[in-house]
């Protein structure tokens, strides 16, 4: 009967034990799978913007109503939304990555006010936005690659899971 009960209290230690890193791992992946919902909608919306939108401008330098490659990536990126005119100073949608909070953020307006795009969750470790052919007719259609690294998840290290995103937009309007 010892022995029954013994191998019974064993067993159920084990179990118990199996159990709640079950429970710590789906706990994990709920936040996990929040924040990356969060980040994926962001840079989705990216996307979505910049594919209808004109006057690619990349880097600080210049007027944002102007176009502006950056083979070599910068941290900002700006450009003429859909609707929008380049006559017009003060309606050119940007984003960019703010090192100090370490995250991404947006204006729509020239960058007079802006908003966060990404969670506090998302910390962001290095964003860069390369910009190709937004000179209109030079027979390359202008292009707009975006990448993002850094680490997501909530609490501790570890809990928290790194990424590495790239997302590639091609303005839908032809520049030929």
């Amino acid at each position: 009967m010892m022995v029954a009960v013994a191998l019974f209290s064993i067993v159920m230690v084990v179990s118990t034990g199996a159990l709640l890193a079950l429970v710590s791992a789906n706990r994990k992946a709920q936040a996990l799978q929040s924040v990356m919902n969060n980040l994926n909608t962001a840079v989705d919306g990216m996307v979505r913007a910049v594919r209808m939108g004109a006057t690619f401008h990349c880097g600080n330098t210049g007027s944002y109503g102007t176009v502006q490659d950056c083979i070599n990536g910068d941290t900002l990126f700006a450009f003429e939304p859909f609707g929008g005119t380049s006559a017009t100073t003060n309606d050119q949608w940007v984003y960019w990555y703010d090192a100090s909070t370490k995250r991404i953020k947006k204006s729509e307006n020239g960058g007079a006010t802006n908003f966060t795009l990404t969670a506090p969750e998302v910390e962001i470790d290095e964003a860069t936005f390369y910009v190709l052919g937004s000179t209109e007719g030079d027979a390359v259609q202008p292009k707009v690659v975006i990448v993002v690294r850094g680490t997501a998840g909530a609490g501790n290290a570890k809990t928290r899971t790194t990424f590495n995103i790239q997302a590639t937009a091609v303005q839908r309007i032809l520049d030929l």
